[in-house]
């Protein structure tokens, strides 16, 4: 008997891309699950779709997973019994004019996929969350532990993935399938969103355009190469917690890495030196982000491999040999 497929949705996004090539090269059967939306240019995310169907084993579907019907009806049909949900609307900055796109693809899409599951006996949910749970808060020696409050999200895009934990709470509590939430902090590398700061700012000093540096580039992110967000994806796939159970993990690289000095291992990874106007801090942004990964680590032994100046020298040569 073949192998039962593992439904991936957000197939075509950044993230889902690469778990669903990664499943494959391990011998899984994928279903991918993506809408297509044009929140930045549909012409990679049908690139990366084209990747993956040239894969034995590998298939995809244009389906808004919000359509709860249609999305029960994959599932149940398939046979899945394990669901990675990465499928959502990202982007901090695009919620505040955009609200209702959130409420869209992140709380009644997570809703569909929980009923999809409840009612298909799926026996594994892993789904995307976000570091912005934390709010704004300032760096420790520590980093942000999945036991600290989430409770002063400073953005819309933040307060939907909260709920989403939520969400997924009180349905494992209910229902009794085991769901394991992860708290991705700023994952890049190739094949990335044209949103994220490093891929824009690489996009206009490619051009010798002036790249905007927001925070007085006073900000800090902890920084996670795909590759590593992937490890820690299926680490968590294949160590569901217990009947009924729901565990968040951070999912990051223990390493915060201010702003500017991304700025300048990406110019050194360019060759080419930014033209940088810096801006007061935007709303919705937060100050630092610092994930705690003792937790995933003592699951699965996760441990990120690339740092920022290797991965960023991976983007860069895919950018300019690939995505050119």
């Amino acid at each position: 008997m073949s192998k039962l497929p593992i439904v991936v949705t957000g197939a075509a996004g950044f993230v889902g891309y690469h778990v669903a090539e990664r499943l494959l090269d391990r011998g899984e059967a994928v279903i991918g699950v993506d809408v297509f939306n044009a929140y930045y240019d549909p012409a990679l995310k049908e690139a990366r779709a084209r990747r993956l169907d040239s894969r034995q084993g590998f298939k995809m579907l244009r389906m808004d997973i919000a359509d709860h019907e249609a999305f029960a009806e994959l599932v149940k049909s398939s046979g899945a019994k394990q669901v990675i949900h990465l499928a959502a609307q990202a982007g901090v900055r695009y919620s505040i004019e955009n609200p209702f796109a959130y409420e869209r693809s992140n709380l009644a899409g997570h809703l569909s996929v929980l009923e999809a599951c409840r009612h298909a006996g799926v026996e594994h949910l892993v789904y995307a969350s976000s570091s912005s749970v934390y709010g704004d808060r300032p760096l420790n020696g520590e980093g942000f532990k999945e036991s600290d409050p989430a409770d002063s999200p400073v953005s819309l895009y933040a307060a939907t993935k909260r709920s989403c934990e939520l969400l997924s709470q009180s349905y494992a509590k209910l229902y009794g399938f085991p769901q394991s939430g992860l708290r991705f902090f700023t994952v890049y590398g190739p094949w990335g969103r044209p949103d994220m700061a490093y891929f824009g700012f690489t996009e206009k000093m490619l051009k010798g355009q002036e790249i905007e540096v927001y925070g007085e580039g006073k900000m800090a992110r902890d920084f996670t190469y795909i590759d590593d967000i992937v490890d820690g994806i299926l680490g968590v796939l294949d160590n569901p917690p217990a009947q009924g159970g729901h565990e968040v993990y951070n999912i990051g690289d223990n390493d915060p890495v201010g702003l500017m000095d991304m700025i300048t291992t990406l110019e050194t990874a360019l060759g080419i030196e930014a033209k940088k106007v810096f801006r007061p801090m935007q709303p919705g942004d937060v100050t630092a982000t610092f994930a705690n990964i003792d937790k995933l680590h003592a699951l699965c032994g996760y441990k990120p491999k690339v740092k920022l100046a290797e991965g960023l020298a991976k983007f860069v040569e895919w950018r300019t040999r690939v995505y050119a």
